[in-house]
Formats: structure tokens, C-alpha cells, sequence
């Protein structure tokens, strides 16, 4: 008896598992055994390898790890925001010979990080959340494109555009591509300007940690090709653990402040852009084929005003215009940026409300109903987006 009382007494007063809505990192239900061997591998990977110089660690770099800028798989925060440079126009980048287009501003010993150009524009870019990544990849480009209406048609004054832009040498395009020419429909990063998600990690690991692939050879300070410093396996292991991380899941969806909440958000056509729901293709990943998912963007880039205009494009993307970010997992992301909000592409909000009232160009319309709504109003609206 005594010892099933102090068992009893044990459950009472230790912590309980975290909800799984309340994480953003975790599997993709579903997932076979196999899968989830190779989820585990990526997992260890993405958040457990610190990368040292005797690792290929630079010679100049942003950060020692991929966790380390999104802990917990969530935003980042202004510590781990990242400087981005070029120009003004859509021709291409012109400052790749001079480190471009990220700034790598930390060096290890013996070496000078880098300085950002003369001529050269930049932006301030806050790490994004990870989870359900892979969903987002496999929305097909005919999707894609039946959200854009570039000429804005429907008089709602918002006029959504693919970012179109050249592959990497090594992605393969997706089977639902709809080129334009050469260029193909990006769909990752602040201004969509990343492929897929073996283009985001590969980036990652080059622009970032200074560590070259079999798939990105090119040495970031040198410029020359050098041996590649990660296996591919690793990069391979890691783009499937993107793949297959969990998507967020809304918490208190009957709440009934929350479901007002979400009639106001559609009402006042913030939907317009932020899309609530989107589907899959097929997948050789079972448990993401022909699935129906909510994450609150349309991945197209839009004219988001002057406040907004950082003077820095990539691919087609204008210096005004910005890729919708997702909403899913917002009202977790102070649990990975400090117990504050840091959001919009720089960081610069600091709180859901600010935000909004920071959104320019086609957000004016959807901005100023909300302006107008009363507090009740606002913050059933509030409540909602923090919800997801």
C-alpha cells in the first residue's frame, strides 16, 4: 500500500507528456518503419551535428548547426536572422563573386567574415518554422497557379504571382511542373526563390555552415570546388526528415471565440492570401499523397507596399513583393523565438496585431477592416490566429 500511495503520489506531481499540439516537431503520421528509421536519421542530423572547422565548418559561416537557427523546428529569432544581398532588379544576382547572396558573418579563426558590398541592397530574413514542409512541396503548380491572378480579375484588389526561376544543376523537376521557358515555380523562403526541399537544405548547408555537397561543391569563400565535406546520404536523410515532419495542428478549434474568430479572418478576406486549405499530389510517401492540409498561405508572392520594401529581390520576386508566409503554427512560434513574437520576413512585429497593421499594398483592404473591427472583433480574430 505504501508503495502504490507514493506512486499515486509520483503521477500527481510529475509533468505529464506535452500535448502533441502544443510541439511542432515530430512525424508525419503513418510513416512505415523504415521511413521512420530514416525520419530518425535525418532528426539527428538536422538537430544533434554541431559542425566544428575539423568538421568543414566555413571558413566563414552563419551558424554550426541546422537546429541551432530553428530550435524545435520553429521561427528563428533576431540572433539567428540571416542578411541577404543583391540588387534592386530581377536580372539575376549580381554579387555571387563576392559571397552572395547571403552574408556568412561570423569566420573561424585566421579568417575575416564577410562584409556586405559596395552597390549591393540586402534584407533581413528570420529563420522560418520547418514542420509541414512537406506538405507545401507537393501542391502542384496547376494549384498554384488557379490561386494567382496577376491582373486581378476578381477586383478584390489582391494579385497574387509565381516567383519563376532557374533550377540548380542537380533538382530534378517536380512531375505537376508548369514551366515557363526555362524557369520553374519556386516555392520556398521569403520570396519563394527555393525549388524544392533538396534546394532549401543544400542552400542551407552551403550558405549557412560553409559545408559543401556532392550536390554544391562550390567552396563559399574560395569559389573554388573542392571535396564534398557531408555525405549525401546525410543531405538525403535530411530533406526527408523535412519532408516528413508533422504538420501543425490547430489547438481549441471549439473554442467558440476561436471559430468567430476564423468567420472574421475569412470575412475580412485575409483568406484572400492566406489560403486555408490546399491538397497534396501523389507521393512515394504514403502519408503525404492526395492528402487535404491547412496552412494558410497560396505560395505566391504578393505586392505587400512600400513599408514592406527592403530593396532586395530573388528570382522574379519584386523588392515590394513577399511569398505568403504559412499561419499554421503561429501561435506556438514565441515558444522558439524567446517568449516574444518576431514576425513579418525581418522580424520587425512584435506581436500578431502589429503585423497585421505593418501589411502594405494588396493587404491594405484586409488591413483596414481589421483597423475597423471592434476590440470584441479583433480579438476573437486574434484568438483564432493564435490558435493555429
Amino acid at each position: 500500500m505504501g508503495l502504490a500511495a507514493l506512486m499515486a503520489a509520483c503521477e500527481k506531481i510529475m509533468p505529464g507528456a506535452t500535448p502533441d499540439d502544443a510541439l511542432l516537431d515530430g512525424p508525419v503520421s503513418g510513416l512505415t518503419y523504415e521511413q521512420s528509421k530514416r525520419f530518425l536519421a535525418g532528426d539527428v542530423a538536422f538537430n544533434d551535428e554541431i559542425f566544428t572547422p575539423e568538421k568543414g565548418l566555413g571558413p566563414v559561416f552563419v551558424a554550426t548547426s541546422c537546429g541551432s537557427c530553428h530550435a524545435g523546428d520553429g521561427k528563428g529569432h533576431p540572433f539567428t536572422t540571416l542578411i541577404r544581398f543583391g540588387q534592386t532588379d530581377e536580372s539575376g544576382n549580381k554579387f555571387l563573386d563576392h559571397g552572395g547572396p547571403q552574408l556568412q558573418n561570423r569566420a573561424i579563426p585566421g579568417y575575416q567574415p564577410e562584409q556586405i558590398p559596395a552597390g549591393a541592397t540586402f534584407s533581413k530574413f528570420t529563420p522560418p518554422a520547418n514542420t509541414g514542409l512537406g506538405f507545401l512541396e507537393l501542391v502542384s503548380d496547376a494549384d498554384i497557379l488557379a490561386m494567382a491572378d496577376p491582373d486581378d480579375q476578381d477586383n478584390d484588389g489582391i494579385s497574387g504571382v509565381p516567383n519563376y526561376s532557374s533550377l540548380p544543376a542537380y533538382a530534378v523537376p517536380f512531375n505537376h511542373a508548369i514551366p515557363k521557358g526555362s524557369k520553374y515555380i519556386h516555392r520556398f523562403g521569403k520570396k519563394a526563390a527555393t525549388y524544392n526541399l533538396l534546394h532549401q537544405t543544400v542552400n542551407a548547408y552551403n550558405q549557412d555552415i560553409g559545408i559543401t555537397s556532392a550536390y554544391d561543391p562550390v567552396d563559399v569563400y574560395t569559389r573554388l570546388t573542392i571535396d564534398p565535406e557531408i555525405a549525401t546520404q546525410t543531405v538525403n536523410d535530411v530533406v526527408f526528415y523535412l519532408q516528413t515532419l508533422k504538420a501543425p495542428i490547430q489547438r481549441n478549434q471549439n473554442d467558440p471565440e476561436v471559430q468567430k474568430g476564423s468567420l472574421i479572418f475569412k470575412r475580412i478576406n485575409c483568406s484572400g492570401c492566406h489560403k486555408p486549405t490546399l491538397k497534396t499530389g501523389s507521393s512515394a510517401i504514403s502519408a503525404l499523397s492526395n492528402v487535404e492540409f491547412h496552412p494558410y498561405t497560396d505560395l505566391l508572392l504578393h505586392d505587400m507596399g512600400p513599408g514592406l520594401d527592403d530593396g532586395y529581390t530573388e528570382g522574379s520576386a519584386k523588392t515590394f513583393e513577399w511569398r505568403t508566409p504559412p499561419l499554421w503554427g503561429l501561435g506556438l512560434s514565441t515558444n522558439s523565438q524567446g517568449g516574444q513574437y518576431h514576425l513579418l520576413h525581418d522580424g520587425r512585429a512584435k506581436s500578431i496585431e502589429e503585423a497585421i497593421q505593418l501589411h502594405g499594398g494588396e493587404a491594405t483592404g484586409s488591413r483596414n477592416r481589421f483597423m475597423d473591427l471592434s476590440a470584441a472583433e479583433k480579438n476573437a480574430m486574434l484568438k483564432f490566429l493564435q490558435s493555429l
